[in-house]
């Protein structure tokens, strides 16, 4: 019985496992190639570094899970974040301003999935049409001004550090164990997956598809919202180019991490082993010195070959 449920382990995380052994034997000879590599101050570094992404990639995974994908994400952060700027540097008001990033946030992921899930557009015209009035909003509303001089508590609280680890670091941790939970044992979860695996047959199972497909991209917003608090945090200022390139690096990460393409696979802790290589190698490219033209090939190359795997493997599967 209990050799049956550790291949049952073993066959339904196979993705995942197989990128954790790739992330830990990536480790481990980089720490032999790099002495600066495994040291507390870098590993802080690149988990600070990696945050805003990391969040990003929870909504972006539940949005491919569920067959789809939120290429808004990138923009969003800096249309909420420049938004909630704006108030809280005019202002001082602290409490608004996350309540109007938020807010804004969860608004473009209702109306992302109000247009994928309710008129059926293609998820990647919806959300790339999206992206560019985000993008467009963003420049308009700012007259292409950067603002910063926030509220002194946004730092206090989001830079607090417990052991030595910056608040928003655990923040991070501790929302990837709660949407895990979210993803596997709630009916958002399970119907996100049957959405994603067959998205007829969920609804004529009873599944209210264009609801739940809504509410992937709600959950998106949110985690939109909650990055784009941990980005200015970290910067302590919003600028109208924030967020440019998010969309792809939250995609990149999930795709690593073994979430399909084509939907109805995937989890949250193989994102997170996604995001932990896919962040480590740009840390270790620029330790080795390798050309910032060439980074980009490298980690192109990654995803690609992540891609590939998890494709040989689905038709192994089947």
């Amino acid at each position: 019985m209990k050799n049956e449920r550790m291949n049952r382990f073993f066959r339904t995380y196979r993705s995942e496992l197989s990128m954790l052994l790739v992330f830990v034997i990536f480790y481990i000879v980089m720490s032999f190639a790099s002495p600066a590599f495994n040291t507390k101050v870098n590993v802080l570094n690149v988990l600070s570094q990696m945050s805003v992404v990391a969040i990003l990639a929870i909504g972006q995974t539940f949005v491919i899970v569920s067959g789809g994908i939120d290429l808004a994400v990138g923009m969003a952060v800096g249309l909420s974040g420049m938004l909630g700027a704006m108030y809280m540097s005019k202002t001082g008001n602290l409490l608004v301003g996350v309540l109007i990033v938020i807010g804004v946030a969860c608004l473009i992921g209702f109306f992302n999935g109000f247009l994928v899930g309710y008129l059926r557009i293609a998820a990647f015209i919806a959300t790339l049409g999206s992206q560019v009035i985000c993008n467009s909003l963003t420049y308009v509303l700012s007259d292409g001004n950067s603002y910063s001089g926030f509220p002194r508590m946004l730092d206090t609280i989001g830079n607090h550090k417990f052991f030595g680890i910056r608040f928003y670091i655990i923040f991070m941790v501790l929302l990837y164990i709660l949407m895990t939970w979210v993803m596997s044992s709630t009916k958002l979860g399970r119907f996100t997956y049957s959405i994603g695996s067959n998205s007829e047959a969920a609804r004529l199972s009873g599944i209210n598809t264009r609801k739940y497909t809504m509410l992937c991209y709600a959950v998106s917003g949110l985690m939109v919202g909650l990055a784009a608090l941990v980005n200015m945090v970290r910067l302590m200022a919003v600028d109208p180019t924030t967020g440019g390139g998010l969309e792809m690096d939250s995609i990149a990460a999930s795709v690593i991490g073994g979430v399909s393409m084509a939907g109805g696979k995937g989890t949250l802790p193989g994102t997170f082993v996604g995001i932990l290589l896919y962040s480590f190698l740009r840390n270790a490219l620029n330790l080795l010195g390798i050309n910032p033209f060439w980074q980009g090939t490298v980690t192109g190359v990654v995803i690609i070959v992540a891609v590939l795997a998890e494709s040989f493997a689905s038709k192994r599967n089947k």
